[in-house]
């Protein structure tokens, strides 16, 4: 494995061949040439980890869902411009290609193949003399960031020789563009998401002037840094004057990754830094009881009553795979996993065929009303096709596939890591045409053991790094049921030795249910990555057809205003826990594979005001209510929910 150094730095241009089963040929995996400083681990190519067990199941529901229908008859797909066509010509498009690409891969589904290869044909045929690519009446940078991002994922799935040239040739012509035409609005943003898309380029060409290009970007674009470091939004805003693009939720999910962006551009420790005072900030001020941050469109503030955009879940979980790889941080694949989930799932309906816009962790109504959104409409919390904004029908497609993509990555020095846990298998080969096969066997999150089967095809030395979640304070790991020392919660374990074939590492994560204090000191119970909920009963009643599907108002057909019962230590009077089979729909209240039963008691004063339930009272909360016994199951399983509860004396 050759390790090059220069300028005084361990710099690696670390080769990696990955075998795809997609077009079973190898691949390479291509590290951060000089002078990029190296991150912690590189990106596998599409397609080198792939989902098994549950996770499979769970995308081939998005598959058989709005993922693998909506372009057939939702008009701003059907009739796009990235297609020829004369209809929507901005960001749609490239959004639904950055999910359905990873998808098709991922799942070997030749009809969704088919249905990415279209949109990848008419931009790969269509680039104009000059560089340009896309529709000719777009005339906005930020289509094209999304554009090039699916290119390199499907550039990395099936070898496709065009790509490199195709991107070249654009970035010379957005370099010669760029002083007469500088980025603006939403480009100005999300400038860490094209600059992500030159640093792989570079990568793969050395052209020097890619990395002037990408320095003149960051130049441009909104200093994210400052804005953290200097951060004055501590509260839920309120007036037009502070709901500006600084403070919009998704352009804060996307920037999370522009720290650590920055830092292989400089090397700077500040911009490395910077990665975690931003998720520092959002989650003190504005942190919501589901693992994300609160933005109704714009910061929102702690109350379980405010919402998330679908989009910003989705965002915030490819800057968590990014930032996570590059820095080598375990404590952002624990957030990566509590977003993934939890808020991914919960936001979708089970089968994947309507969503929202916003999501509450205190839900309990999906109704046409006017809640207390910071600057969202009346219908961001409906179940349909395009509740409030159509961006989130185009861009929900690639949490799941994204996940699972970036669940393994490489090491700069010849070996493996494990960055978030889920049923998968990674096929690589290793230095020395070593073929490596690893199957991770596991019900994870909803189950505490995980076994890898190490199958490389003979003896090979290399390093394994294991991410040990932060919750986990009696995680333990084995080799060949050897113990393993060393284990450290919220770490990466590093087990370097020679591997044979049939090597099996097991590692457990005990799953205690622990109490988490939120809002108004109320309670938030979770269970290794898990959040839980009080699930209410479901009334859908469908507003309006939209497509095969409909738009849906949720109702809930039993209480919902309990308080728990919470001893003096913070320890709930009761709890157990109750495992089920893991099926094909575990995110759905008839599938949910763990659930824990507690006793509380009804607040009769804690109301729904402004459409929604109020902020939980500050307990302990006096009620002559009787004890009841309350099951509590996964947040992601739950569509009408209350999380975040007060406690009751």
């Amino acid at each position: 494995m050759p390790i090059f150094k220069g300028s005084g730095k361990a710099l690696c241009l670390f080769l990696l061949a990955v075998f795809s089963c997609a077009a079973q040929v190898p691949k390479l995996v291509t590290g951060d040439r000089p002078p990029l400083t190296a991150g912690a681990f590189l990106p596998l190519p599409l397609t080198a980890v792939k989902p098994t067990g549950w996770l499979r199941e769970q995308l081939r529901v998005q598959a058989d869902g709005l993922t693998g229908h909506l372009d057939e008859f939702w008009p701003d797909l059907r009739d796009s411009a990235w297609l020829g066509k004369g209809g929507e010509g901005w960001e749609r498009g490239p959004y639904y290609l950055d999910g359905l690409v990873p998808l098709a891969y991922l799942l070997d589904d030749a009809k969704l193949i088919e249905k990415s290869r279209k949109w990848i044909e008419w931009t790969l045929t269509h680039q104009r003399a000059d560089g340009a690519i896309g529709p000719e009446k777009n005339i906005d940078w930020w289509p094209n960031m999304v554009m090039a991002k699916a290119l390199t994922q499907y550039a990395e799935a099936t070898g496709d020789p065009r790509v490199v040239p195709l991107l070249s040739k654009y970035f010379a012509y957005h370099a010669a563009q760029l002083d007469k035409r500088p980025l603006h609005e939403w480009a100005q943003y999300r400038w860490q998401e094209e600059v992500l898309t030159i640093l792989w380029l570079y990568n793969r060409t050395g052209d020097p002037a890619l990395v002037d290009l990408a320095k003149k970007l960051k130049a441009q674009g909104y200093d994210w840094r400052k804005h953290f470091e200097e951060f004055s939004y501590p509260n839920r805003l309120e007036g037009k004057e502070q709901m500006t693009l600084a403070t919009h939720g998704v352009n804060n999910a996307m920037a999370l990754k522009a720290g650590a962006i920055s830092y292989l551009l400089s090397g700077d420790p500040g911009d490395r830094a910077v990665s975690s005072l931003m998720l520092d900030r959002l989650y003190r001020y504005h942190g919501l009881a589901n693992g994300m941050f609160s933005s109704s469109e714009h910061y929102a503030g702690k109350s379980p009553s405010q919402g998330i955009e679908l989009c910003a879940v989705v965002e915030a979980m490819f800057s968590l795979e990014i930032e996570g790889g590059i820095l080598g941080d375990a404590s952002m694949g624990d957030r990566l996993e509590q977003i993934a989930y939890n808020a991914l799932p919960a936001t979708l309906s089970a089968d994947m065929w309507s969503h929202q816009y916003d999501q509450q962790p205190n839900q309990v109504m999906c109704s046409l009303a006017n809640r207390n959104w910071t600057d969202n409409g009346p219908e961001s919390n409906l179940f349909g096709l395009e509740p409030n904004f159509g961006c989130c029908t185009a861009n929900l497609h690639q949490g799941w596939p994204k996940f699972v993509a970036n669940l393994w990555m490489a090491t700069g020095d010849g070996g493996l890591a494990l960055a978030a846990y889920g049923p998968s298998e990674v096929l690589t080969l290793l230095v020395g045409d070593t073929r490596l096969d690893i199957r991770e066997e596991t019900e994870y999150p909803f189950r505490d053991r995980v076994r890898l089967v190490v199958s490389p095809s003979r003896k090979i030395r290399f390093p394994l790094e294991l991410r040990i979640p932060r919750w986990a304070k009696q995680a333990s790991v084995e080799v060949n049921h050897q113990p393993v020392d060393h284990v450290i919660p919220g770490a990466y374990l590093r087990v370097e030795r020679e591997w044979a074939p049939g090597d099996v590492v097991e590692l457990r994560f005990p799953m205690e249910v622990r109490t988490v204090r939120d809002y108004n000191d109320s309670v938030v119970l979770q269970r290794g990555p898990l959040i839980f909920s009080l699930p209410l009963g479901e009334s859908w009643r469908k507003l309006r057809d939209s497509g095969p599907g409909g738009d849906w108002e949720l109702f809930p057909t039993t209480p919902w205003n309990y308080g728990l019962l919470v001893g003096k230590q913070g320890s709930l009077s009761s709890v157990s826990v109750e495992e089920r089979s893991v099926g094909k729909q575990p995110f759905s209240l008839e599938g949910a594979p763990v659930l824990l039963h507690v006793t509380g008691r009804r607040v009769p004063d804690w109301q729904i005001v402004d459409d929604s339930a109020a902020p939980p009272p500050v307990g302990p909360v006096a009620t002559k209510s009787p004890v009841s016994e309350l099951t509590l199951a996964p947040y992601g399983s739950a569509r009408l929910r209350v999380t975040a509860f007060p406690v009751v004396e």
